[in-house]
């Protein structure tokens, strides 16, 4: 009589819990049956769930590990000049992939992407800040030779991918967005459906080209998490392993740069505030300026404290990105000092690593045929990659 009860109880669950079925094992089931408590339920429940995840996660990693190459793909929009924010937080480490998969590397600047921040931008002051952020690019080491370089809108594929890949995902996956509440509140009716799709094309960007792993912050982890999803269910509709399910590769280090005004919100280039930012063309003057005018406190000596000096932990995790020292060694060198002679040693550290990268750039701008050249044959190399898995 107890195994009828027990069985009639796993049908009775299975047919209400169909998600369950795979995922839960006999004695699981029979406990959860036996169980009322509404506690136990959800415990057993994020149990099953967990589990079903952590064993999908691992079934996809030795599936496109052993069936797709390793190819690393990020993008950068054209809203502005390249500032320390974007090189410490990304460039640094683009760079470090193209020597470990060299050809392997796809960096894109995503101009479409840029119209669901400003739709009303001239075409030509879009082509010139596409030029301006390639430029930056190479500037700050990005090697043709090593990676696919272009920008988005010569490889229509992606728009193409995105329209297949907008009738698989669903409108709940969207609206759950923070990004989108965040920017869709800042320009309130001036909001657009391409700021709302704008995750779906991301996927598009990262699944044309089939890529394995995509370097992210966490402010990009939902947009990538979505990619990941659309992946899985375009095989499962479609073409079994079809698209590999891209992983995150989170910025390692103290690449957390914060805004030279107010800790509370990152280097932006959006930021109306001019000295609020180290922009990779400034030069010395100029960033001994900003530096001395950051934000900071009135203590004297420097420690780390992210809660109660956050502007000099922003400071300081500069300092040690750029020099490659350890924040406590830093911290330990002027620990009696004051401010001002902090700065003064972050200044001569900045100096050293960001104006070789400025000449670079205004020595690259001299020829903009050549960078259009740059772009104009990465697209071609992107093109065939793309096309070949569109059609």
């Amino acid at each position: 009589a107890f195994n009828d009860w027990v069985e009639s109880s796993v049908i009775k669950l299975s047919a209400n819990h169909p998600e369950l079925k795979k995922s839960l094992d006999s004695a699981e089931l029979i406990i959860f049956g036996l169980t009322h408590s509404s506690s136990m339920r959800c415990l057993l429940l994020r149990k099953a769930l967990q589990g079903k995840t952590q064993r999908r996660e691992a079934l996809t990693q030795r599936r496109y590990r052993s069936t797709h190459t390793t190819r690393i793909f990020s993008g950068i929009q054209p809203t502005g000049l390249i500032h320390l924010g974007n090189y410490l937080g990304a460039i640094v480490n683009w760079v470090k992939f193209q020597e470990e998969f060299p050809r392997q590397t796809i960096y894109c600047v995503v101009d479409m992407h840029s119209l669901t921040s400003d739709p009303k931008v001239p075409a030509n002051e879009l082509k010139r800040s596409t030029l301006h952020v390639t430029a930056g690019l190479m500037a700050c080491g990005i090697d043709p030779m090593k990676s696919i370089l272009f920008n988005q809108s010569r490889v229509s594929a992606h728009t193409e991918l995105s329209w297949i890949l907008n009738c698989i995902t669903q409108m709940p996956a969207l609206q759950g967005m923070h990004q989108f509440h965040e920017k869709s509140k800042a320009k309130k009716k001036e909001g657009n459906a391409g700021l709302f799709t704008y995750p779906v094309l991301m996927a598009s960007d990262i699944l044309i080209y089939k890529a394995t792993a995509v370097p992210v912050g966490k402010d990009q982890y939902q947009h990538l998490n979505l990619a990941r999803d659309l992946a899985e269910r375009f095989n499962n509709q479609y073409a079994p392993d079809f698209f590999p399910v891209p992983n995150a590769i989170f910025r390692e280090g103290n690449d957390r740069v914060m805004s030279l005004v107010t800790a509370s919100s990152k280097m932006s280039k959006s930021e109306v505030v001019e000295r609020s930012r180290i922009n990779i063309t400034d030069d010395a003057d100029t960033i001994a300026t900003k530096i001395k005018r950051a934000k900071t406190d009135s203590i004297i000596g420097v420690t780390y404290n992210e809660e109660e000096r956050p502007e000099v932990a922003n400071l300081v995790r500069i300092y040690s990105s750029l020099s490659g020292r350890s924040i406590h060694s830093i911290c330990e060198q002027y620990a009696n000092d004051e401010m001002i002679t902090f700065k003064t040693g972050l200044i001569d550290v900045m100096i050293e690593s960001i104006c070789p990268i400025g000449k670079r750039y205004n020595k690259l701008m001299e020829d903009e045929g050549y960078i259009l050249k740059i772009l104009e044959n990465g697209a071609k190399e992107a093109s065939e990659i793309a096309n070949h898995n569109i059609k």
